[in-house]
C-alpha cells in the first residue's frame, strides 16, 4: 500500500500479500521479507525493479501502471527501459502504446522501436515509424539505418529501400560499415547485384563482417556460384574466414552439388583452426546429402560428438531427397527412441520421403499427427501442405488433393497449387490442370514455370492451339521461360552446359562421345522419347533436339573427364525429362559408371541400368 511518510517522497509499504504486483523485490537493497521498512518509490528503486522483471511482460505492464499512479511516468528513461524490454519479448503493441505516450522521445527510443518491429517481422510498421520520424524532423543516426534498411529488404518492392538509401547519403552515413552492409544485403535480395557489388567494392575497409554478410545473403538467395567466388576472393585478399564463413561456403557447395570444393572448404576450416562446432558439422552434413553422398553423410552423422534436432532433421531430409525412404523413416523412429523432439523440418523430411516413395497412408498418418498434436513446433506450415498435395497428386489422388487444398485452414500459396498442377501434368488431367492454372496465374502471374507446365500439358495431348495461347500470354506479360542447364564438377571446377551448347572448350570431344553413346545404347534397345519435345515439329527434328539436352552433354563430359571409379554428379536446375532419365539408365549400364543426377524434384542414382527412383518421380 502507499503511504505518505515524508513530505517529499512516496513510499510503498509491504507485506507482499497486500501488494498487487507479483514482483520479486529481493534485488532491492535493504529489503527482507520480515520487518520490511518502507521503500521510497524513486527512479533508482524502479530501475532495480525493472532489472528483476525484464523477462516478464505482465510484470513490466504492472510496473508501468505503478509509474502512472505515482506520477513518475514522465521519467522517459524508465518508460524507455520498459519499452526496450517489451520489444525484446515481442510485445510490440504495448511497446508502441508506451512510445506514443512519450514526450519528445530521444533518437535511441525511435531506433529501439524500429529495431523491435524488424526483429519481430513487422517491416511495414518499422518503415512507417521511420516515415513518421522523418516527417517530424527527427535526425537519424548511424544506428537508425541498419534496421530501417533491414525493414525495406523485407518489403515486396525496392522503391522504399531506394528512398531510404537516398536519405542515408543525404545524412552522410553511406560509408558507415553497418549501414553499407545492410544496403548490400537489401540489393542482393532484390536481384540488384550490380548495386550490391558497387557498394561492396567501394567500402573503405571490407572487414570479415562485410564479407560474411555478402556471402551469406548470396547463398540465401540462390546465388551459390557468386558466393563461392567471393569466398575465394576473400582468401586471396588475406581475410581469414571464421565459422560463419565456412557454414555459408558449405551451404553454397551443397546448392551447387560441389562435393570436392566442399571437402576443400572444410579442409580450410581445419587448417585455420576454426571451431568446427555442431553448426559447422550440420552444414557439412547438409552438403553431403545435397551432393547425393548419403554414405558420407551417414558416416559423419554417426561420428558427430554432438547432435541436435537440426542434425537429425538434415539426415532424414537427406535420405528423403535421395530416395532412401526406408532409412529416413527408420532414423525418425531412432530419433524418437533417443528422446530427441522433432520440429517442423523433421516432418517436412518425413512427408518428402513418403512423397518420393508414394506412401500415402504413412504420409497421411504423419500429417494428421502434426495437425492434431497441439505442439506449435510441429504445426503444419504451407510447405507441409504442399508436400501432402504432391504425395496425393503423384499417386493419382487428384480430386482428394484438390479437396485437401480447399479445406486448408490457411490460405494456399503458389507452392501448394503448383504441386497440384505438377500432378495434373503427370497424369494428363487437362481439365483440372486448367482450373488450377487459372488460380495460379492470379496468385503468381510472373512465375514462368507454371505457364510452361500448362503449355507442356497441352502439348502432350496435342492441343497445339492452346499451347500457342499460353505462349502468347507469356510474351504479352513479359514472362520468360527459365533456360534449363546442367552442371558437373570435375577436379574442383564447375562446368555448366545448356541444351545444344557448343561453347565448352571440349565441345568437339563431348559431341563425339555423345554420338558414340547414343549409337551403343540404341543397339541395346534405347528409343528416343520424342514426346519430351513440346513443339509441333517433325519427329526427326524432335530427335535431334533431345539428343543434345544439357543432361546428356554433362554426362558425356563426365565420362571423358571424371576419374574412373568415381560417380558422375550432374545437377539439373529443372525437372529432368523422361528421355534423359531413360538415357542415363542405359549409359550407366554400358559404362558401368554410377551417375548421380539431382533435378528440381529429387535425386536419381543410376546404377547398372536401374534408377533409385524406380521410375516414380
Amino acid at each position: 500500500m502507499l503511504s505518505k511518510t515524508h513530505p517529499s517522497k512516496l513510499y510503498i509499504t509491504l507485506p507482499f500479500e497486500l501488494f498487487p504486483l507479483t514482483i520479486n523485490f529481493s534485488s532491492i537493497p535493504h529489503t527482507q521479507k520480515s520487518n520490511i521498512p518502507p521503500i521510497p518509490l524513486t527512479k533508482q528503486a524502479f530501475t532495480n525493479l525493472l532489472k528483476s522483471c525484464s523477462s516478464n511482460p505482465n510484470q513490466l505492464k504492472q510496473i508501468h501502471t505503478l509509474l502512472l499512479t505515482t506520477g513518475l511516468s514522465f521519467k522517459n528513461s524508465l518508460i524507455t527501459h520498459i519499452l526496450t524490454n517489451l520489444t525484446l519479448l515481442g510485445n510490440m503493441s504495448y511497446a508502441r502504446h508506451l512510445f506514443d505516450e512519450m514526450h519528445k522521445p530521444r533518437i535511441f527510443v525511435w531506433n529501439t522501436l524500429i529495431k523491435g518491429y524488424v526483429k519481430n517481422e513487422h517491416p511495414i510498421e518499422a518503415a512507417s515509424v521511420y516515415r513518421q520520424m522523418h516527417l517530424l524532423g527527427v535526425r537519424p543516426d548511424s544506428f537508425t539505418y541498419p534496421f530501417v534498411v533491414k525493414a525495406c529488404a523485407q518489403l515486396p518492392e525496392l522503391w522504399a529501400g531506394g528512398a531510404v538509401h537516398a536519405h542515408v547519403i543525404k545524412y552522410g552515413l553511406d560509408f558507415v560499415s553497418m549501414v553499407r552492409t545492410e544496403l548490400m544485403i537489401m540489393y542482393v535480395k532484390f536481384g540488384e547485384l550490380g548495386l550490391a557489388d558497387y557498394l561492396f567494392r567501394s567500402m573503405v575497409e571490407r572487414d570479415l563482417v562485410a564479407w560474411n554478410a555478402l556471402i551469406a545473403v548470396c547463398v540465401q538467395n540462390g546465388l551459390a556460384s557468386k558466393a563461392l567466388g567471393l569466398f575465394r576472393e576473400m582468401s586471396i585478399a588475406g581475410i581469414k574466414p571464421d565459422a560463419v564463413t565456412i557454414v555459408s561456403a558449405l551451404s553454397a557447395c551443397g546448392q551447387l552439388g560441389c562435393l570436392e570444393i566442399g571437402e576443400e572448404t572444410y579442409g580450410v576450416a581445419r587448417k585455420e583452426g576454426i571451431d568446427c562446432n555442431v553448426i559447422v558439422e550440420n552444414a557439412r552434413l547438409d552438403m553431403y546429402a545435397k551432393c547425393g553422398s548419403t554414405d558420407m553423410a551417414r558416416t559423419l552423422f554417426t561420428k558427430m560428438p554432438q547432435r541436435n534436432v537440426i542434425s537429425w532433421s538434415t539426415m532424414i531430409l537427406g535420405y528423403a531427397i535421395n530416395g532412401e525412404t526406408e532409412k529416413a523413416l527408420t532414423l525418425f523412429s531412432r530419433m524418437q527412441t533417443e528422446g530427441v523432439q522433432p520440429n517442423y523440418v523433421t516432418y517436412l523430411g518425413l512427408l518428402s520421403a513418403c512423397s518420393h516413395a508414394g506412401l500415402v497412408n504413412e504420409g497421411r498418418a504423419y500429417f494428421n499427427h502434426m495437425a492434431q498434436s497441439g505442439n506449435k513446433n510441429i504445426q503444419p506450415r504451407k510447405e507441409h501442405y504442399a508436400c501432402m498435395v504432391d504425395l496425393l497428386g503423384r499417386t493419382g489422388h487428384l480430386q482428394e488433393a484438390y479437396n485437401f487444398i480447399k479445406n486448408m485452414p490457411i490460405e494456399p500459396d503458389a507452392g501448394v497449387w503448383g504441386a497440384l498442377l505438377g500432378a495434373c501434368a503427370i497424369h494428363h488431367d487437362v481439365k483440372l490442370g486448367q482450373h488450377v492454372a487459372d488460380l495460379l496465374f492470379e496468385v503468381a502471374p510472373d512465375i514462368a514455370s507454371y505457364h510452361v507446365l500448362m503449355s507442356n500439358m497441352y502439348a502432350t495431348v496435342g492441343r497445339w492451339d492452346f499451347v500457342d495461347k499460353v505462349r502468347l500470354r507469356m510474351r504479352k506479360k513479359g514472362v520468360k521461360k527459365l533456360a534449363g542447364y546442367s552442371s558437373v564438377e570435375c577436379n574442383s571446377e564447375f562446368h555448366v552446359f545448356y541444351g545444344g551448347d557448343r561453347s565448352h572448350a571440349q565441345s568437339a570431344y563431348i559431341y563425339e562421345k555423345l554420338k558414340d553413346l547414343i549409337q551403343q545404347i540404341k543397339s541395346m534397345g534405347y528409343i528416343p522419347k520424342t514426346s519430351c519435345v513440346f513443339h509441333d515439329v517433325e519427329t526427326e527434328e524432335k530427335e535431334v533436339t533431345i539428343s543434345t539436352h544439357s543432361e546428356k552433354l554433362a554426362i558425356a563430359f563426365g565420362l571423358i573427364n571424371v576419374r574412373p571409379g568415381y560417380p558422375i554428379r550432374v545437377m539439373k536446375n529443372l525437372r529432368t525429362c523422361d528421355d534423359c532419365h531413360n538415357f542415363s539408365k542405359f549409359v550407366s549400364k554400358i559404362t558401368r559408371r554410377e551417375i548421380i543426377m539431382r533435378d528440381k524434384i529429387r535425386f536419381h542414382h543410376f546404377r547398372n541400368g536401374v534408377c533409385s527412383c524406380k521410375d516414380f518421380w
